[in-house]
């Protein structure tokens, strides 16, 4: 299987302070802002975005919580393969506060619509926008785009996305596989 390498560990740095820099463009203090990584790849995106926050650009006390979606899904027990649930993490309403779903993939936009629904639990938010790394354009079910992205891949449906993490994989790569 062939891999081809769509960023390295430079371009994904360089990435994630842009993002971050977008956010605070957007919501300066996080004061009535959340941010919620998708379980369960999302999370690794999530924890750095709020490290850079806090750590490089000193914004103080960005609230962070992870949300599984597993159930929401609407392929759950479509597949062969048995999915597995994650733990939400989410220690705060989201009542009247701006949500910013974070996810490393865009692919069909069907993780984004489970995660409209899960979110519901904690509240209502008054208004949500979407941080991805990467955004799969051309292969969306549904009409969902994202407020944040930090590279456009156009992909035919049998290329798979593979994003790694030096947490979790070793190295923070991006490849098309």
């Amino acid at each position: 299987m062939s891999q081809k390498v769509l960023l390295t560990s430079k371009e994904v740095n360089i990435i994630l302070h842009r993002l971050a820099c977008q956010l605070i463009e957007n919501h300066l203090d996080f004061s009535n802002t959340v941010l919620i990584g998708i379980q369960p790849r999302g999370t690794y995106l999530a924890n750095r975005i709020k490290a850079l926050l806090e750590n490089d650009y000193q914004i103080k006390d960005v609230k962070l919580g992870f949300l599984d979606i597993t159930f929401f899904r609407d392929d759950f027990r479509r597949g062969e393969k048995q999915l597995e649930a994650n733990k939400t993490q989410i220690d705060f309403l989201v009542e009247d506060k701006k949500v910013v779903f974070i996810d490393d993939v865009l692919f069909t936009g069907r993780s984004i619509n489970a995660a409209l629904t899960a979110v519901q639990s904690f509240g209502r938010p008054s208004e949500v926008e979407l941080l991805v790394l990467i955004d799969r354009r051309f292969s969306r079910h549904l009409p969902i785009q994202p407020d944040y992205r930090g590279r456009q891949v156009d992909a035919i449906q049998d290329e798979k996305v593979k994003v790694c993490w030096s947490e979790k994989d070793g190295e923070d790569a991006v490849y098309l596989v």
